[in-house]
């Protein structure tokens, strides 16, 4: 029952505000339908944790440690931005950027966005995972496009071009895919059940699913933001409102990087090699050293931000490539980290950008003067994602590097090296922006910053002590995934 209220709730919510979405208290609808599903989040995640793995539904849909702790992170981040989004919408209301319309489609498309992500996660058909993907694209599109300027629509083109490829590419591997299992389980739905998939992977044709893997990894890479397929990223997150930045770079690429590691888990079953982790490290590695280097020639905020976001996405798909169960584990809880981290300070980049009136970082000086709290709340946020201790990205990055140090030696000075040149090039951009000299005054309007210190709260609660309940969980899922 809990599954039907947790997809039925933003289903429902993106209706009612397509309906009603241009009224005075749309963003407190649209708050209140993502603390809804936050809340059938947690009924599921509990439910999950005392009685274990279940599927609903006739097998159509099935919950594990792995994808339920997933669910989790998307609910509590599609609150939080949704609370974020209240004043900042708002004000861009009152600049002019938006009308009764446009908020209407936003708030709208939000909850769609939210529900076809949930829908992707909870599934257990690969098929409608496939489905839920797509639909997910289109609402984000919409999204991307909300300020309707050439330039939003440029990147909206952009995303849904690329993106489209991807996911063409992505479903001629579930064809395949389901060629492979049809000899083994017959025609019909439940060829492309994973827990068919799973419990006969072993008689699945090697040469069919490893060629369905690489398609699959492409076709789902590419909105995981994977280099080279990465290019429609940085547009995306710089010319969209930042609330959707801050759910496309916190949730949407751990939705696809979800499918492939739904993937890749039966392909290792079946040919028994590492020839998927191989590809993982390969795409992974070349993401985090191509972003790093990247990362110094930005001149805009958001798009700096955005380059982080592949590499951190390609570290996490590095750890992931190499397997095993810490690796696994350093990767579950880097996902957690960069999507509280990275979501905190796009919410921090939001405010900052509109008190300047634009995204150049040349032209935005002494934010810790003009409001202490935006200052602060960025410099943390950029701290905490560039891996410095006591937060948490730093404890999830040491365990994938000291992994590789052992498993792959061979990898670690490129980690190295780029993980260094991403340091020096964000911190050394961030650092005049928050404590630069500056004559513009104070801000006129109180900004949402409750969801940037609720966000890195955790990332350093988690980076100084990991509650025994939850390193259970995350081995548990890391087991899950082969470890």
């Amino acid at each position: 029952m809990e599954i039907f209220w947790l997809l039925g709730i933003p289903l429902t919510g993106g209706v009612f505000l397509a309906l009603w979405g241009c009224r005075k208290f749309a963003p407190e609808i649209n708050a209140l339908f993502s603390l809804l599903t936050l809340a059938a989040a947690a009924v599921l995640t509990h439910r999950i944790i005392e009685d274990g793995p279940m599927m609903v539904g006739s097998g159509w849909f099935f919950i594990d440690s792995f994808n339920v702790f997933l669910v989790a992170l998307t609910a509590f981040v599609a609150f939080t931005t949704a609370l974020f989004s209240r004043p900042y919408m708002r004000i861009e209301e009152e600049h002019g950027k938006l009308n009764d319309q446009r908020l209407r489609l936003y708030h709208s498309s939000y909850q769609i966005f939210i529900g076809a992500m949930l829908l992707a996660l909870t599934t257990n058909n690969m098929g409608i995972l496939w489905v839920a993907m797509e639909a997910a694209t289109l609402a984000t599109v919409l999204l991307v496009s909300l300020y309707r300027t050439p330039a939003s629509l440029e990147a909206a083109w952009k995303y849904f071009i690329l993106c489209g490829v991807g996911i063409a590419l992505a479903l001629f591997g579930t064809i395949l895919l389901y060629f492979a299992a049809e000899k083994v389980l017959g025609s019909g739905g439940t060829a492309l059940l994973w827990t068919h998939l799973n419990g006969v992977k072993t008689e699945l044709e090697p040469t069919v699913l490893s060629l369905a893997f690489v398609f699959l990894l492409v076709g789902y890479g590419t909105k995981v933001g994977l280099a080279p397929l990465h290019s429609w990223l940085p547009d995306a997150h710089a010319e969209g409102p930042t609330p959707v930045s801050a759910v496309l770079s916190g949730l949407l690429l751990n939705v696809a990087l979800y499918a492939v590691m739904r993937s890749k888990v039966l392909v290792d079953g079946a040919l028994g090699t590492d020839m998927a982790g191989n590809l993982m490290m390969g795409f992974g590695l070349f993401s985090v050293v191509l972003a790093a280097f990247l990362i110094k020639r930005q001149t805009d905020v958001k798009r700096m931000f955005a380059y982080s976001s592949i590499e951190h996405m390609g570290l996490i798909t590095f750890a992931f490539g190499m397997g095993g169960a810490v690796a696994n584990f350093a990767a579950l809880l880097h996902m957690t980290m960069h999507s509280l981290t990275k979501s905190a300070i796009f919410f921090a980049v939001g405010h900052a950008t509109q008190k300047a009136g634009t995204q150049l970082m040349t032209d935005i000086r002494g934010l810790i003067k003009t409001n202490p709290t935006i200052g602060w709340g960025l410099m943390l946020g950029t701290v905490a994602i560039l891996g410095v201790p006591p937060f948490g990205v730093f404890a999830s990055e040491f365990l994938i590097i000291t992994t590789a140090m052992h498993e792959h030696p061979w990898a670690t000075p490129f980690l190295l090296l780029a993980l260094g040149v991403a340091f020096a090039s964000i911190f050394g951009k961030v650092q005049p922006m928050v404590f630069g000299e500056t004559e513009s005054k104070k801000l006129p309007y109180q900004p949402a910053l409750a969801p940037v210190f609720m966000h890195l709260g955790l990332v350093l609660m988690l980076g100084l002590f990991i509650p025994p309940y939850l390193a259970a969980w995350y081995r548990q899922a890391a087991q899950l995934l082969g470890g």
